[in-house]
């Protein structure tokens, strides 16, 4: 950009701060337009992906609604559906982290631009990270995922599936001592498979959601709000 260009958009930002919009129309960017389209079309996609998640934890939460309504009818009503609302929410965690690797992709991108572009176009005192080019633009060449699926279950058994899965287990719990007219563990028998079988596999399974979800991990989707501290630094 020419002098006499950033001259002009001093005077269109009425001297109030030189600094702002300085380096954000940089020719060594290319097309300032294009640039412009490329974040909006970045930022429309991941919006795309996060509804998608959403969408799928809101399926999980009404089938969660459901099972419940229904296994805690009757005392007739067999205990082990609970256990399959179970097997149904884990398909939906699994369809969620999958969508969240792909969502994941998108924001990485959305990021890497605010992070490079524009907190640099507002405030030019920040310096870019080194080989942000490069690696953005491999990502537009191939676009590969940035995280594993077993950090994407984790990170959505954190924010979503862990509770839910918490509350069936505790429902089914409830409802195979407290609801049933025989003692347990002979309550939570299914079939031919003894109750004490079955209570060990249902606490085996909610064990190992619990170790995935909070083992400690070096996490690679970036700039997530995982800290409980989330007041800026500026405040």
């Amino acid at each position: 950009m020419t002098d006499a260009t950033d001259d002009a958009v001093d005077d269109t930002l009425g001297g109030a701060d030189p600094g702002v919009g300085r380096g954000l129309l940089d020719t060594e960017m290319g097309p300032s337009g294009a640039m412009a389209h490329l974040y909006r079309g970045e930022v429309h996609r991941m919006k795309l992906w996060r509804e998608r998640l959403d969408r799928t934890t809101n399926w999980a939460v009404l089938l969660l609604a459901a099972i419940l309504t229904w296994a805690f009818t009757t005392q007739s009503n067999p205990h082990y559906v609970l256990l399959i609302g179970n097997l149904a929410v884990g398909l939906f965690l699994v369809i969620e982290a999958r969508r969240y690797r792909a969502y994941d992709m998108w924001r990485s991108r959305v990021r890497t631009l605010q992070r490079n572009v524009w907190a640099l176009g507002l405030d030019p005192t920040r310096e870019p990270t080194d080989g942000w080019r490069e690696r953005l633009a491999a990502d537009y060449y191939q676009p590969t995922l940035k995280i594993s699926a077993e950090e994407a279950i984790a990170h959505r058994l954190r924010r979503v599936y862990l509770p839910l899965f918490a509350i069936l287990n505790g429902a089914w719990v409830v409802r195979v001592t407290a609801f049933s007219s025989v003692s347990w563990p002979a309550s939570a028998a299914i079939g031919m498979v003894p109750g004490a079988v079955v209570t060990a596999t249902v606490a085996v399974a909610f064990a190992c959601g619990l170790v995935v979800a909070v083992r400690p991990r070096t996490w690679r989707a970036r700039d997530e709000l995982r800290q409980e501290n989330l007041r800026s630094p500026h405040e």
